[in-house]
């Protein structure tokens, strides 16, 4: 049995361990793909969306902390994504779990403990550090804004992103290579998604999925 495994990070030297420690783990019963980006992370999935794995890093380009994992778990629910982060706090591997992911592995992790916890989510089990069993809550806001965003299609969440930029409809209709209508269409349908009316209310919800909360 050949395992399909996405390596979603943005730093070519972690992508490149992550690709040694698999081969190294897995043998000729891996193959692997990497991904620089969310957009690229998308392309991917679109695709084939039976990925047996996505390794995703919690700070990609086009993320908002938490919102690459949301995203993925709301389109692609049989697809397990374990997170791979440097950020190890415990309120970001409770999140991580809370929000969806099958697992945690952080940077600092061995060859081994890598290897162990990608075969561990492989066989169909999750595998967390530590610091999961530490009291942690996350906020109702958060638990809302993550539903929300769940909800939204691709190119929805891409809009999302560039208003929370501060984008106009019209920037984004010339980035997008679309109408400015079928732009206006789209923030229409994200903020009643999302129950919000203002830009800058979508942007603050936004702001719930970062991998560290201000407070």
């Amino acid at each position: 049995m050949t395992y399909e495994i996405l390596i979603a990070d943005d730093h070519p030297l972690f992508r490149s361990a992550l690709h040694q420690a698999l081969t190294l783990g897995l043998g000729p019963d891996a193959r692997l793909v990497e991904a620089e980006s969310i957009a690229d992370l998308e392309a991917r999935l679109t695709e084939k969306s039976d990925w047996d794995l996505v390794l995703l890093d919690l700070n990609m380009p086009g993320a908002y902390g938490f919102s690459g994992l949301v995203l993925l778990r709301g389109q692609y629910p049989q697809v397990p994504v374990v997170m791979v982060s440097a950020q190890e706090e415990a309120a970001v591997v409770v999140k991580s779990k809370e929000f969806g992911a099958s697992g945690f592995i952080p940077k600092s992790s061995s060859l081994e403990t890598i290897q162990q916890a990608v075969r561990t989510v492989l066989d169909g089990d999750v595998w967390w550090p530590p610091q999961v069993n530490e009291n942690v809550s996350v906020s109702p806001e958060a638990k809302a804004a993550s539903e929300g965003l769940a909800s939204l299609t691709p190119q929805q969440f891409r809009v999302l992103t560039m208003v929370c930029e501060g984008l106009l409809n019209k920037q984004i209709a010339y980035e997008l290579s679309v109408s400015e209508a079928t732009i206006k269409a789209h923030v229409t349908a994200i903020f009643r998604k999302l129950n919000v009316r203002t830009r800058t209310q979508a942007a603050l919800l936004l702001q719930q999925l970062e991998s560290i909360s201000p407070n």
